[in-house]
């Protein structure tokens, strides 16, 4: 018994510190304590419901446009021959242009259009009964006449081979999350298949559930159909996505797991929704003929934009559609012919199709190409790539009506007036959409990165 005391009389002296030892031995404690408190935030995070980064979000201040409707053309459209006369080129026509070379009129007719008397060419009879609508920015300039650079930048904010950015849509999910949690918030239609592919809507280092969702003009979804009956397939996404939280509430959980967990929950409440929005048997007669709805490769624009109405009615927050086939460095007038008869009436139905069903009040359409074409000639029949001085134009949400913000010189070949960087351009939409262009940041490899780079100015002239 006295033995046994004398121990415990021991083990109590050796378990007695002073007051400096226990700080000294147990400072790394505390970092311990910390470091189990960071992992457990983590963990509760991975373990929040897959809804939860998709939600929607307060932007920073009140916003003029809830979407964005972005109408791609692929490949630089020939402003010079399409939305901007210039009757100073027409009179010069094969006279040495400003840089060289020989300038080369617009072989088609133009006229003004609307109470605006804004000029418009033959090539769209259809969308020029929309001129009073429109918004155009005729000082856009950018940095790479390279098609892959200059597309990418103008889908990410940046061209850089060594850094991939996220998409423009991708920053927009982002910051406003998804308006419907049963689809994408963020959907390309028919995306540019050669210069960039899937950078341009691409998630690049924010979290994957913010990239873009692929689908073709036939409204085709890859693995959206369920292979086993409903209720089974439910418990077996239950199982899977029970032990894919159990990998993601680990340290060494790969970074890109929970857009995977995202991913299949979406694509589990996409079955159901998808299908229908896409189907355009609900749609009456008189809106296909409207559109120009057609099959065969004739009819993809048109059964794009119809999809994309579609879509944004349903809370889709970003959708762009494609038209490639506009790189006319030879072909130009008949190649004009054709690309404009595919899309000239679709836009026009999408426009009015938007209006009448009270969208355009909160839907914000932006039309253009990564940059523009020379006013010199090309060859015989074709212009070059022009990145001093290009226009695009807006219709919808928060914009002036009617209204043109900038100008090139008297040939068309450089921004004299109203300069609009690809930056510049990216501030403001996100501005009309609500977010402050310097606050939608996301840290990484170091820094915070934006879509606008270290650069953009918000161009407030134009907004209504």
């Amino acid at each position: 018994m006295d033995r046994l005391r004398v121990r415990q009389s021991d083990q109590l002296h050796l378990n007695t510190f002073s007051r400096r030892q226990l700080l000294r031995t147990t400072a790394a404690g505390f970092g311990t304590v910390a470091l189990a408190g960071l992992l457990g935030l983590e963990k509760a995070r991975a373990m929040q419901s897959t809804k939860a980064d998709l939600v929607p979000r307060e932007p920073h201040f009140p916003a003029k446009a809830k979407r964005i409707i972005f109408l791609f053309m692929e490949g630089a459209i020939s402003q010079l021959d399409t939305f901007e006369y210039k009757p100073t080129l027409q009179e010069k026509d094969g006279k040495p242009g400003p840089g060289g070379g020989t300038l080369v009129g617009s072989k088609f007719r133009f006229a003004q259009h609307g109470e605006t008397g804004t000029w418009v060419s033959e090539l769209f009879p259809n969308t020029a009964k929309h001129v009073d609508k429109m918004c155009f920015l005729r000082g856009l300039h950018t940095d790479t006449p390279a098609h892959p650079q200059a597309v990418i930048q103008l889908h990410t904010g940046a061209a850089i081979a060594n850094l991939t950015r996220p998409s423009m849509g991708a920053w927009l999910l982002y910051g406003l999350g998804s308006e419907n949690q049963d689809l994408p918030g963020y959907v390309t239609i028919n995306p540019p298949p050669n210069f960039g592919g899937a950078i341009n809507y691409g998630s690049a280092f924010l979290p994957a559930q913010y990239q873009g969702t692929k689908i073709s003009d036939s409204g085709y979804l890859p693995n959206i159909k369920a292979a086993t009956e409903k209720s089974l397939q439910k418990r077996q996404i239950d199982l899977v996505q029970s032990m894919n939280r159990e990998l993601a509430s680990s340290p060494s959980a790969p970074e890109a797991l929970e857009g995977i967990i995202q991913s299949y929950e979406l694509a589990f409440r996409m079955q159901d929704r998808v299908p229908e929005i896409l189907d355009f048997h609900s749609e009456p007669q008189s809106v296909l003929d409207a559109y120009g709805i057609q099959d065969g490769p004739r009819g993809s624009f048109a059964r794009q934009c119809l999809m994309a109405r579609r879509l944004s009615e349903a809370g889709v927050r970003f959708v762009e559609v494609c038209q490639s086939g506009w790189d006319h460095h030879n072909n130009l007038n008949q190649g004009l012919i054709d690309r404009s008869k595919d899309v000239d009436q679709p836009v026009a139905a999408l426009l009015t199709d938007l209006e009448q069903r009270g969208l355009l009040d909160e839907t914000l359409v932006l039309f253009g190409s990564e940059f523009g074409r020379l006013p010199q000639a090309q060859g015989p029949d074709g212009r070059d790539h022009n990145i001093t001085g290009y226009p695009m134009w807006l219709v919808g949400a928060g914009v002036k009506p009617g209204f043109s913000f900038g100008a090139t010189d008297e040939v068309g070949r450089i921004a004299t007036e109203g300069r609009m960087h690809t930056n510049d351009l990216h501030a403001t939409l996100l501005a009309l959409m609500g977010l402050d262009h310097e606050r939608l940041t996301y840290n990484y490899a170091g820094r915070d990165f934006r879509l606008t780079d270290v650069a953009g100015v918000v161009n407030r002239e134009i907004f209504s």
